[in-house]
């Protein structure tokens, strides 16, 4: 299978389950990137913010179609994640790899293990 395909299909599945979970940028993107075409991992990071952007922008405003988005939640989530992401982006090539996979790790156990109990 070419790249080309491998990349193409990871942007189906991750665009599919986005759109259907609110998730999938990072969760999905890195570990395939990481893993099946060997891209470094903060190139994989970085690679997966800047896919987001386009997928998140489609997706909300088939959500703001449907009126299923909260507005002023939104807006203050927002405001703190874009600081948060600005912190984020400065020190994503400050951290060693190891270090970033059990950062990863741990938030990825962290999510499914609090999704799989409740």
């Amino acid at each position: 299978m070419s790249k080309n395909t491998k990349l193409f299909l990871i942007g189906i599945v991750t665009g599919l389950i986005n759109g259907l979970l609110g998730a999938g940028g990072g969760t999905l993107i890195v570990p395939a990137l990481v893993f099946l075409l060997g891209i470094e991992d903060h190139k994989a990071h970085a690679t997966a913010i800047s896919i987001i952007l386009p997928l998140t922008v489609i997706s909300s405003f088939i959500y703001l179609q449907s009126k299923i988005i909260d507005l002023p939640l939104t807006v203050n989530v927002a405001i703190g994640e874009t600081l948060g992401g600005i912190i984020g982006a400065y020190f994503l090539n400050k951290i060693s790899i190891p270090l970033l996979r059990k950062i990863f790790g741990v938030i990825m156990i962290t999510a499914a293990f609090r999704m799989w109990v409740q």
